[in-house]
């Protein structure tokens, strides 16, 4: 079952597809095409897209299936407690993992967003 795309995951993508990296700035021009397919039935928050390739131009990650970008999460103290990993195939957006390292933190989109920080 397709669902429209939830706000929590599409601020997420925002956050870690930065505008001034031109593969990231082609990615974002694939949001407004994108929807959930499914998510990880463990809670996690792991989204699986549904996008309109017809609509968008694919970015330049290859034909593979690559992470395309990629951000640590921190608790308050500091600790690094989980990570976003966003995933395309043949560079087109495909799955956005968020995922705990602690089975004690729970993360999904929506409580990732402020304790990320993005890798360089």
């Amino acid at each position: 079952m397709t669902e429209s795309l939830p706000a929590d995951v599409a601020d997420l993508l925002e956050a870690v597809l930065s505008a001034d990296d031109p593969v990231h700035a082609v990615l974002r021009g694939q949001i407004p095409y994108l929807s959930v397919r499914a998510r990880c039935t463990c809670g996690c928050g792991t989204a699986y897209f549904e996008l309109d390739t017809d609509a968008v131009v694919p970015a330049l990650t290859g034909e593979s299936t690559v992470v395309a970008a990629e951000a640590q999460l921190f608790t308050e103290d500091g600790e690094c407690s989980g990570e976003i990993l966003l995933f395309t195939q043949g560079g087109y957006l495909s799955w956005l993992e968020v995922c705990s390292w602690s089975d004690d933190i729970e993360v999904t989109p929506a409580t990732a967003g402020p304790r990320l920080r993005t890798c360089t």
